[in-house]
C-alpha cells in the first residue's frame, strides 16, 4: 500500500523541521470530555505536529466519538477504538506480544473496519519497552529491558525488514523512566534514515525531549505530561520548540 496524506504530511513535516511533537489524548484520563478536547486544541495551538487519540482501556463507542471532533490519529487499544472521523490510524502490531491477538488477529479483524471506513492506516511495528504499564499488561507484553537497546534494535530491524514503515517504542503511559537515548540511538542506527521513529512513554521535561531527538527519534508521543499540566498550551510550546530546535541541526 502506498504511503497516503498523513503519512506523506509527516514524510513532508520531517524534511523540512527535522523532527515532530506529537500529543497523545487518552479520553479516559480526563474528568470530562471537554477537558481531552480542550487539551488537544492547546496543543495544536502550540504546534504539535500530530494529535493522536486513544488508551489501552476504554476508549471507544461515545468517548471516542466525542473526542475525535478534529482530524486525528488513532492510537488503537483494541478493533473497537476505531472512528470514521479521524484522518488515520496506527495500524500496529506489538511484536513483542507473546499472545498471536495482539500480533496479526486483531488487526486482521480492524482492517476491513479500517478500509470501509476510509481510514489511513500507518503500517506501525509497536515495542513495549521497560515498564510497559497497562498496555503491557493488557496486551500480554514481553517488555523489552530497557539496558537491552541491542534487543531493541534487532526487533525494530526486523520490523523494517517486514516491511513496517513507522516503528514506535512505548515505555507505557506514566513509567518511571522513559525509552533511555541509548536504546533511541541504537534503533536509530538500525533502521537508518528511512523508517519512521517515534519514541514514547515518559517523556515529560525539555531535557528529555531534547535527549530523544538528539539519539535520533523523528517524534516524540507525549501525554501524560499534557494531561498534568496546568497550562497545556505553554508546556506544549515549549517542548515544541525544543524538538525544532534539536530537529533543525539535523538539516
Amino acid at each position: 500500500m502506498e504511503p497516503g496524506k498523513v503519512e506523506k504530511y509527516l514524510l513532508k513535516k520531517r524534511a523540512e523541521d527535522g523532527a515532530l511533537l506529537f500529543t497523545v489524548i487518552d479520553p479516559m484520563d480526563y474528568s470530562e470530555l471537554d477537558g481531552a478536547i480542550a487539551a488537544a486544541k492547546a496543543a495544536a495551538s502550540a504546534g504539535a505536529d500530530l494529535i493522536v487519540v486513544g488508551g489501552s482501556t476504554g476508549v471507544q463507542g461515545q468517548a471516542l466519538d466525542y473526542t475525535v471532533d478534529i482530524p486525528v490519529n488513532l492510537f488503537p487499544g483494541n478493533i473497537g477504538t476505531v472512528n470514521a472521523k479521524a484522518d488515520s490510524i496506527y495500524f500496529m502490531s506489538m511484536l513483542n506480544s507473546r499472545n498471536t491477538y495482539w500480533i496479526s488477529e486483531a488487526q486482521m479483524l480492524g482492517a476491513p473496519v479500517v478500509k470501509r471506513l476510509g481510514i489511513e492506516p500507518l503500517p506501525t511495528a509497536y515495542l513495549v519497552v521497560g515498564d510497559g504499564g497497562t498496555v503491557a499488561w493488557v496486551g500480554d507484553a514481553k517488555p523489552i529491558p530497557l539496558n537491552k537497546p541491542k534487543i531493541a534494535a534487532a526487533m525494530a530491524l526486523s520490523a523494517q525488514m517486514m516491511g513496517f514503515r513507522f516503528v514506535l517504542t512505548d515505555a507505557g503511559s506514566n513509567p518511571p523512566e522513559p525509552v533511555p537515548p541509548q536504546m533511541i540511538a541504537a534503533v536509530r542506527a538500525a533502521l537508518g534514515k528511512d523508517t519512521f521513529y517515534i519514541a514514547a512513554g515518559g517523556i515529560r521535561s525539555e531535557s528529555q525531549v531534547r535527549a530523544a531527538i538528539v539519539a535520533g527519534a523523528d517524534a516524540v508521543q507525549i501525554g501524560t505530561a499534557f494531561e498534568n499540566a496546568k497550562d497545556v498550551e505553554k508546556m506544549a510550546s515549549k517542548l515544541v520548540a525544543v524538538v525544532k530546535k534539536e530537529g533543525k541541526k539535523r538539516l
